[in-house]
């Protein structure tokens, strides 16, 4: 029996330039959630800590693998959530670049993409990081730090990274990955 194909086998790129991002914990969920490929399903990681919720939606870029083997980070800017397991067409716009603590105690990097949904119309006009105010990086870095206070993983922001950037990381991320990269149907 053919197992179905998950969230994770996605393509990264699709056939207009954008890039899929999968939700997993929306804007305003108070607890981490992650896409389990072997159940095809959201799973619980933790609790957020008390006061904190996402800002936006975040999930993963499929069929892409970052540093930290997992998939790509990436943040959705969007003024309403989705749910978890939507697939959100995205413009990267930025990259915020993170080192902290792997599995087995060494550093790793752990970058967040950040990007516009294709269909946000209110913000079609950010296209790149200087459009980003410097309020709004500084509110994601913090997000970001608090999410993970007590899970010892000593975040490190390494800064910040444009479109071009983002974009690339994409595109490194998905061929490094066994998945197809662009898939020319979407």
């Amino acid at each position: 029996m053919t197992r179905p194909r998950g969230l994770d086998a996605i393509a990264a790129i699709r056939k207009d330039g954008t890039v899929n991002v999968v939700v997993e914990s929306p804007r305003g969920a108070m607890v981490k959630l992650k896409y389990d490929p072997s159940l095809d399903a959201m799973t619980l990681v933790r609790p957020l800590p008390g006061g904190i919720a996402f800002p936006f939606d975040f999930g993963f870029v499929p069929s892409t693998r970052a540093d930290d083997d997992d998939p790509l980070d990436a943040m959705v800017l969007l003024d309403a959530p989705t749910s978890p397991g939507v697939v959100v067409a995205s413009r990267p716009i930025a990259i915020l670049r993170v080192e902290q603590r792997g599995a087995r105690g060494r550093r790793v990097r752990n970058d967040r993409l950040v990007c516009i949904a294709a269909a946000d119309r209110r913000n079609e006009h950010v296209r790149d990081l200087e459009q980003l105010p410097v309020r709004m990086r500084e509110e994601l870095e913090a997000f970001f730090a608090a999410a993970v206070a007590f899970e010892d993983k000593e975040l490190a922001f390494l800064g910040w990274g444009g479109r071009d950037e983002a974009h690339e990381a994409v595109v490194r991320g998905s061929c490094g990955s066994p998945k197809i990269r662009r898939d020319p149907a979407q």
